[in-house]
């Protein structure tokens, strides 16, 4: 097969700015260490990319989230380091596990039986004190089968850390008191926005995720957390419409006078919804409209601001996150994750 030709869009990764973002979370985490999230490959910027510069800017404990993670996160690290979120649910997971090395999280009285009975070994464990998803229930951790498991770290995990809510506190409280029943090696509470709330949150482990690929969820963040991810995508036809002319689907932008145009190289498919309709790509400090409604594959701009450009120029994509958070009604980790595949990373 021929080899293929250049992609029309471009995903490029900051990894200096990952490597600071981890080591300011680091700082913030006081007396604990920082480990990292790389979930949904690496919150969808790249495990292979991410895990080596979070890995040499001092990271030791990785987070994934799916079975079918592990083998792209031990490439890179020892699997002793990685825990798997969602943990066991049947002896195949269990057995994936021992061989790997990977510790699983276990999250039920279920999956700490089915764990011991397949021959146990070091897991973590995941007690739930208030979000109601994954975890044991706060009255399951007197249970016997608790006991007989060999838990490397007890965690927990905050509802409301982006906000200054009653329940963190409430949360807390529940979760020293699972520490007081349950011995365990390391104990984990705070996520990215948990490591904000200060030192009784942050334990001996703190798990950032977001905010280590650019998320600014609270104001302790701002200035410290920089911008990761850079998109760019390219121009693909220029064409000039006059007056009275409308573009894309449903004729929703009609032009008042001649204008030049383009269609750009971006569209749903590569994470690049309908709800970025209204705003602006860029080139350098001009300002590209966006014309009418995003496509599958494309969209349209205004060329008012940048006459010059070309059929197979680039154009940036804005993608800080808690602004592209505001126009789009997306939060900042589906901005993220939703990016697709056609990306050249």
């Amino acid at each position: 097969m021929a080899p293929l030709p250049p992609a029309t869009l471009r995903l490029s990764v900051d990894t200096d700015a990952l490597a600071h973002n981890w080591r300011a979370l680091d700082t913030m985490s006081g007396s604990a260490e920082a480990g990292a999230a790389i979930k949904a490959d690496a919150y969808g910027l790249g495990v292979a990319t991410c895990l080596p510069a979070l890995r040499d800017a001092g990271a030791r404990a990785f987070f994934v989230a799916h079975w079918s993670e592990v083998p792209e996160a031990i490439a890179h690290v020892p699997a002793g380091q990685v825990s798997v979120l969602h943990g066991p649910s049947n002896a195949q997971d269990a057995a994936f596990a021992r061989a790997t090395g990977v510790k699983p999280v276990i999250n039920s009285l279920a999956q700490a039986r089915l764990w011991i009975d397949t021959g146990a070994g070091a897991c973590d464990l995941m007690v739930d004190t208030g979000i109601n998803r994954l975890g044991l229930s706060m009255h399951e951790i007197g249970d016997a089968a608790v006991a007989q498991l060999e838990i490397d770290t007890l965690m927990s995990h905050l509802a409301c850390a982006d906000e200054d809510s009653a329940m963190n506190a409430g949360q807390l409280v529940r979760f020293r008191e699972a520490v007081a029943a349950i011995p365990a090696r390391r104990l984990s509470l705070a996520n990215s926005a948990g490591i904000a709330l200060g030192p009784d949150y942050h334990f001996d482990v703190t798990r950032p995720g977001l905010s280590l690929y650019g998320g600014i969820q609270r104001r302790e963040h701002e200035g410290v957390i920089r911008q990761v991810a850079q998109l760019q995508a390219a121009l693909i036809q220029t064409r000039e419409i006059a007056a009275g002319e409308s573009v894309g689907y449903n004729a929703t932008f009609t032009a008042s006078k001649p204008m030049r145009i383009a269609v750009v190289c971006l569209g749903y498919a590569d994470g690049f919804l309908r709800s970025w309709n209204g705003a602006s790509l860029a080139f350098g400090s001009a300002r590209l409209p966006i014309l009418g409604k995003v496509s599958m594959d494309m969209v349209v701009v205004d060329l008012t601001a940048a006459p010059d450009l070309k059929e197979g120029d680039w154009v940036d994509v804005p993608y800080n996150l808690r602004n592209a958070a505001e126009h789009t009604g997306l939060s900042q980790y589906e901005l993220l994750t939703v990016l697709g595949k056609r990306w050249q990373r």
